[in-house]
């Protein structure tokens, strides 16, 4: 059959740059009736011969929605999932529960002294997994009233200080962890907990835990 094999590698190379094509059509908000069109147009000035063209059609339209799909799939896998929550309210992040609670504020010691006012934050975290994961105190962000974001201090102030840690299955632990920050108790504090990089999540849980 040597009339259709210039036809199949013709069209193999056009699926290969509609099916990328496609892609992002469906980022830029493109259906697949406006994309059918366009390839069904496109195939019809290519493709004299009714028969071909039409199976081309067939083709292309298969390929758009497998490639929407795919790409839906992928862009939904990949969407943070936001848990809101008050303090004292358990919230789950990847293999660990986490249940925050504020804890005053303090001025540090003679080693480790802040530039404004430490805040600290009582972490109650339980492992409810099978396997062993680790938490770590970059997962903890405080945002104030004007979103401004603050990293946690390590300063050894006590034996809970968290820095890093490994947290067995089904055994909670209770850590601390504070933010350097020009502390108003009349502001609402919120603490954004983000997954470690050992633990694979989507979820980020913000956290009230003043004047909320």
């Amino acid at each position: 059959m040597p009339g259709i094999y210039p036809y199949s590698m013709l069209f193999l190379g056009i699926f290969n740059s509609l099916g990328k094509f496609s892609k992002k059509m469906v980022l830029n908000g493109v259906g697949i009736a406006d994309s059918s069109l366009f390839y069904a147009s496109t195939i019809y000035q290519i493709f004299p011969d009714q028969i071909i063209a039409r199976i081309g059609i067939v083709i292309v339209i298969g390929i758009i929605i497998i490639s929407m799909a795919a790409t839906l799939y992928i862009y939904t896998q990949h969407q943070t999932n936001f848990i809101i929550a008050k303090v004292g309210e358990p919230v789950v992040i990847g293999p660990v529960q986490y249940t925050l609670s504020f804890d005053g504020t303090f001025n540090g010691n003679k080693e480790t002294m802040p530039a404004n006012t430490f805040v600290r934050i009582k972490i109650i975290a339980k492992n409810i997994s099978d396997e062993k994961t680790w938490i770590s105190k970059s997962q903890f962000l405080l945002i104030d009233e004007k979103q401004q974001k603050h990293q946690s201090t390590y300063g050894r102030f006590s034996v809970e200080d968290l820095s890093d840690y490994w947290l067995d299955p089904d055994k909670p632990v209770i850590l601390t962890t504070q933010f350097d920050i020009p502390y108003d108790e009349q502001k609402q504090y919120n603490i954004v907990i983000h997954p470690s990089k050992q633990q694979s999540s989507v979820d980020v849980a913000s956290v009230c835990i003043t004047n909320c």
